[in-house]
């Protein structure tokens, strides 16, 4: 299948994230089962599921702007306190003139 033709949504998760849904759909929406084939607790998996709505929404919201999107995925995923995450986007936004 053409990549182009997928969703942004979709194109805008990482192998991690398709694998984790694949279970997720395999398993019927079972959080309990996919924290069992996972072998981690159903808060762990819930978590996981709260960072790919997440993902998933912030590229429904179509941030125009790369640099952005990159941070509030970081956030996301943890690699960037949300505080940090503000400060970077307020003051890139300041840079650009941008609201």
């Amino acid at each position: 299948m053409d990549e182009n033709l997928l969703p942004e949504w979709i194109r805008s998760l990482d192998e991690n994230d398709l694998a984790f849904m694949k279970r997720f759909v395999l398993s019927s929406g079972s959080l309990k089962e996919v924290a069992s084939q996972y072998n981690v607790t159903y808060p762990t998996v819930r978590l996981r599921l709260d960072r790919l709505i997440q993902k998933i929404q912030i590229s429904d919201q179509g941030e125009t702007e790369p640099y952005v999107a990159l941070i509030k995925r970081l956030a996301i995923d943890d690699k960037l306190d949300f505080e940090t995450a503000k400060l970077l986007i307020g003051e890139y936004r300041k840079m650009k003139g941008s609201p």
